[in-house]
């Protein structure tokens, strides 16, 4: 059976053509219910349980549930639930969905393939019973409403008709108020998701899950100004007098932030609870500019957001900010409209209403960058002691916090498991087990190279191969050989993992790959890209055992000039797999003269002179606190901590990784002009470079930023011999200034803009870690279609579809650090868990309120507040800040950007849900602020200490010559 639509369209050049669209209808969908005897359902497809458990009182009947659009996307948290079993999706609701809402079309398609579920997808569409076609004047909301109905009619005929003495039912789930009446004369069950859930027995924990705007309907007083419509965001951008951008919150100050819209090439500010009008970190906002005469500078005091009670009837008034015009303000704005929200899930603790029996507390989220959310709970008891998820629903104009609701808890507070889970899930990490699909395209244990293999690839097992890694690694994705030639010259051989001959293209394996985009590395534990039978056996270039590699070799004269570059499949055994311990050791040990030694000198006496052109050629040394935890084996606690150190065979590697990078960057670049893989660092602006240059000239030094060679001779220019850490203080900074790094496509950006800044090279790429990054995976398919040792295939030629990759690519690599530092973070709060010491720190910034120190031995950063903290005012000496020189003072101790200081670590666990690391000043000694020293302490009576919580900044990632192979390795 089939319908027809018809109409008449007009063409670009004033035609008149008649569309026909078909739309076939059927008479055999099934059912989905698994005992129905008029239906023939194919064993493929799950079927709905014959008889459902009962589980509502308010409905004792067995029976189906069947959604509505608005259901599924508001109430998902609640359909996730594995109390939430028998549902009818009709495909009218999951096309709207998918069409509405990608995120929870996803989520919702992962449900629907879990078999226990019983989420039965039925094709209402093509239904000759079901179908419905658009009334005149009817919206396409009211259409599928209808649709729905149709459909839970259609089921109940058919159950009858199938079995007349059955007693089963569909109940329409909707919180359309229309809707729900317009079933009800139908003589359908229909119920709110509210209503429903709370009738159910046994799970009273989804009463928190369910999204219920009647909850928090509140007659106070408005807040915040109202939203501007779409259509009037769409008219004022059309007309130049609105502007939009993504807005990104302070984490210095939670009354200010800023939005980037193209534009203005500098942040626009935003200042003020009212002017932020309830816009949440990530949201992309419609703005108004303010005229310059209101223009404003960034405030340089610490606020943090410390109300504990939900009670909207406390306000307190938003601190004065500075009003004058001056010369350094920045452009200002208001946020008058949401354009796009970028809500997820949060993780964080509850702040309890200390009302008894209150169901309604404040939620406090891990990312000081959002807001605390208001959320209703009957659970409070039992979750002030978990870290938990919450989920915003929406944010009216009379509440200073968004609403939202209790989605699941992740564990007890400070326990490593729940910590982790939290670190994930705030970086939006992938980190489910492999799928069933995953698992049986996986290659099968014993695994050896199969014949033909030998055949295609070049035959390299008989070379004295190596690789070099840190200790404990099992991801060990290159070696390196070096041997002379007859003819005097070096051959030199970078040899990585082949990977791509275990993951092709189009794969369940290849698309995972793809979306994970990066192995994550935390202090305990590995997340990685690939299954662990490839990443830590198979493509784990192991010493002794025969390996698949894709091999670079140059041939070099003694200058490391390159004479002749040349790529291929190969066969390898490597010799040893060393540390960089180890490796060194063989180098400096003048007794050892194997083969592997000889190699390993002729590749250290190498890399140096490639390392000494790059940074002559205008490369920058950078510098960030990196340390190292010892881990307990049993508890896996860390149980010392240790600055990371850099030996030559380090640099060695690196070198190499980064000559192999580069030529493989050019031979695809060539090879494929409009669709290479390429990795560039953009030249930061020069605002960004300011606080650089201001910190230096204090210090009577000039940095000059015209180019990147001026700035690593400013550098290098920098030392005061009284402070032998400035120097990398200096460095620090600098890091703070770059741009992230960052993969495109070649036929999407012009020539002149492939230059990484940090490596001062032309061209760059990544071709040497495809176990651990999907970016290496795509390089390596380009280099084999370059040299015939594979195809091409329709989506690695693709520019549209590359480039959307990268964007992939780029945000997973930047949550990867983040969760990277985070992970460093927490294993630093255990540490100093039942620890105290007083040790060296240097002061980073110097603000209005406080200033920012950093403690070299264990690469800390924290804030010691002066002034003021939040609200709050604190008791003792007066501190006097100076704008102009950024100092602060105090009984005639002067306070600057890189003194020395002495500070003391230790853990505030005072508050159970949030536990600080506390840094006080020891030395220089200013009484009523300053803490004696440890070894004056009569350990009797203790010196009562202060609390100040750790504020970090954390560097960009940017592939400088120091961490081109930061975090490669378990840690």
């Amino acid at each position: 059976m089939l319908t027809n639509r018809v109409f008449m369209k007009k063409t670009r050049k004033g035609g008149i053509i008649k569309v026909v669209r078909e739309h076939y209808l059927r008479d055999d969908v099934a059912c989905g219910i698994g005992s129905c005897g008029l239906c023939s359902l194919p064993s493929t497809r799950t079927s709905l349980d014959p008889k459902p458990e009962q589980l509502n009182e308010s409905f004792p009947l067995p029976h189906y549930l069947m959604l509505d659009t608005n259901v599924i996307l508001y109430q998902i948290d609640f359909l996730e639930s594995e109390a939430v079993r028998n549902v009818i999706v009709l495909s009218t609701v999951l096309d709207e969905v998918k069409h509405r809402s990608p995120k929870i079309f996803k989520r919702l398609r992962k449900v629907i393939a879990d078999p226990g579920r019983k989420f039965y997808t039925f094709v209402n569409e093509h239904h000759k019973d079901t179908y419905l076609s658009k009334g005149i004047g009817e919206s396409a909301n009211d259409r599928n409403d209808r649709m729905i109905r149709q459909a839970a009619l259609w089921y109940g005929k058919h159950i009858k008709e199938d079995n007349p003495k059955s007693k089963l039912q569909v109940i329409i789930l909707t919180d359309d108020a229309e809707n729900r009446t317009k079933a009800s004369a139908l003589g359908l069950a229909v119920s709110s998701v509210a209503n429903y859930v709370g009738s159910m027995k046994n799970h009273p924990e989804l009463k928190d899950k369910v999204f219920n705007t009647e909850k928090w309907q509140d007659d106070s007083k408005i807040i915040f100004p109202s939203h501007m419509t779409a259509a009037q965001i769409h008219d004022g951008i059309k007309k130049g007098e609105l502007h939009q951008g993504s807005f990104f919150a302070s984490r210095d100050n939670f009354l200010e932030g800023n939005v980037r819209s193209e534009a203005y090439e500098e942040p626009i500010l935003i200042q003020g609870r009212l002017n932020l009008n309830r816009a949440v970190d990530g949201d992309v906002v419609a703005i108004r500019m303010f005229p310059k005469s209101e223009w404003k500078c960034p405030s340089k005091i610490v606020l943090v957001d410390e109300q504990n009670v939900d009670d909207e009837t406390a306000e307190v008034a938003d601190p004065e900010f500075e009003n004058d015009p001056k010369d350094d303000a920045v452009p200002t704005a208001a946020i008058v409209g949401i354009i796009k929200r970028k809500w997820r899930q949060y993780c964080g603790i509850l702040a309890a209403n200390p009302l008894a029996g209150s169901t309604r507390h404040l939620f406090v989220p891990s990312d000081r960058n959002i807001p605390r959310i208001r959320i209703e709970t009957r659970q409070s008891a039992h979750l002030i002691t978990q870290r938990i998820v919450v989920a915003i629903d929406y944010w009216p104009r009379h509440s200073k916090y968004p609403i939202g609701h209790f989605v699941r808890a992740l564990g007890n507070i400070g326990e490593k498991d729940a910590e982790n889970e939290v670190i994930l899930l705030e970086h939006d990490i992938p980190h489910g087990s492999w799928s069933a699909e995953i698992k049986s395209q996986l290659p099968v244990l014993p695994w050896h190279v199969e014949p033909e293999e030998y055949k295609k690839r070049v035959d390299l097992r008989d070379i004295t191969i190596c690789s070099v890694d840190p200790p404990g690694c099992t991801d060990i994705d290159d070696a390196l050989h070096a041997r002379r030639l007859d003819n005097g010259n070096i051959e030199v051989g970078v040899h990585i993992a082949d990977v791509t001959h275990f993951i092709k293209p189009g794969t369940a394996l290849d698309k995972e790959a793809a979306l994970r985009a990066t192995t994550v590395y935390l202090v305990d534990k590995r997340i990685d890209m690939v299954p662990d039978i490839l990443s830590s056996n198979l493509c784990s270039l192991r010493g002794g055992e025969e390996r698949l590699a894709f091999s670079c070799v140059w041939e070099l004269d003694d200058n490391a000039n390159i004479i002749h570059t040349k790529f291929h499949k190969s066969v390898i055994k490597s010799k040893a797999a060393l540390t960089y311990q180890e490796a060194q050791l063989i180098i400096d040990d003048a007794s050892q003269t194997n083969q592997t030694a000889q190699s390993l000198r002729l590749l250290n006496k190498l890399a140096k002179l490639l390392k000494k052109r790059r940074i002559d050629n205008g490369a920058l040394v950078l510098a960030s606190p990196e340390i190292r935890f010892n881990i307990d084996s049993e508890t896996h606690d860390p149980i010392d901590v240790v600055a990371k150190k850099m030996l030559d065979t380090n640099s060695m590697v690196e070198e190499f990784m980064l000559l192999a990078n580069v030529s493989v960057a050019e031979k695809i670049e060539h090879e494929f002009p409009e669709c290479a893989m390429l990795r560039r660092h953009p030249c930061p602006p020069d605002a960004n470079f300011e606080p650089l240059k201001k910190a230096a000239s204090y210090q009577g030094f000039e940095i000059i930023t015209d180019s990147g060679k001026q700035l690593a001779t400013s550098l290098d220019l920098a030392v005061k011999p009284d402070n032998p850490y400035f120097n990398t203080l200096l460095r620090i900074l600098t890091t703070r200034c770059m741009m992230q790094a960052v993969y495109f496509i070649s036929g999407t950006t012009q020539r002149q803009e492939y230059f990484h800044y940090g490596l001062a090279s032309p061209i760059y790429t990544h071709f040497t870690s495809p176990i651990r990054r999907y970016a290496d995976i795509i390089v390596h398919r380009l280099l084999a279609a370059c040299i015939g040792a594979d195809s091409t295939y329709p989506a690695l030629l693709d520019k549209t579809a590359s480039a959307q990759l990268c964007n992939n690519l780029n945000y997973r690599n930047r949550m990867a650090q983040y969760s990277g530092r985070a992970s460093v973070a927490l294993h630093t709060h255990l540490f100093f868990r039942n620890r105290t010491s007083d040790e060296e720190a240097y002061i980073l910034f110097v603000k209005k309120n406080a200033f920012q120190v950093i403690v070299p031995k264990y690469g800390l950063e924290g804030t010691i507040y002066v002034s003021g903290r939040g609200e709050k005012a604190r008791s003792g000496p007066t501190f006097t800040y100076n704008e102009e020189t950024q100092t602060q003072s105090c009984d005639n101790v002067e306070f600057h950007a890189f003194d020395p200081v002495m500070v003391r670590l230790s853990l505030d666990s005072t508050n159970v849900q949030h536990q600080k690391l506390v840094f006080e000043l020891v030395t220089p000694y200013i009484e009523g602020f300053s803490v004696k020293p440890l070894a004056e302490l009569d350990q009797a009576s203790p010196t009562k200490r202060k609390s100040t919580e750790v504020e970090e900044q954390q560097p960009p990632a940017v592939d400088t010559v120091k961490k081109s192979k930061k975090g490669k390795k378990a840690k």
